[in-house]
């Protein structure tokens, strides 16, 4: 019998267009056995969360280049929280250092 693989969630919100990271991301999570959901580029927060609760995930990683990522991350956990859902959400990328205590 084989082991239910890690469910993993990606997305790049917002505007953001730089998606060779979270790629490489991707790669190296089912390098480790994981199974990868990507959703792509210009993501909302509804879609994400959508997104997680249909493809039953077990996490959500965040993917962001730009200036705007603290106005998504406060939707995105608001409707997390809305939605009583139980999964982590990591965020990477390029992460002022002013904002890294309000996204803990």
């Amino acid at each position: 019998m084989s082991e239910k693989k890690v469910r993993v969630l990606l997305a790049k919100g917002g505007l953001d267009a730089h998606d060779t990271g979270v790629k490489v991301v991707a790669s190296a999570l089912r390098d480790a056995g994981m199974e990868v959901i990507y959703l792509g580029l210009r993501q909302l927060p509804e879609s994400i969360v959508e997104a997680a609760i249909q493809e039953d995930v077990d996490i959500i990683g965040i993917s962001s280049l730009s200036g705007s990522l603290i106005p998504m991350a406060r939707r995105l956990m608001g409707l997390v929280r809305e939605k009583n859902l139980n999964i982590p959400v990591i965020y990477g990328g390029t992460i002022l250092k002013s904002d890294r205590e309000e996204l803990l």
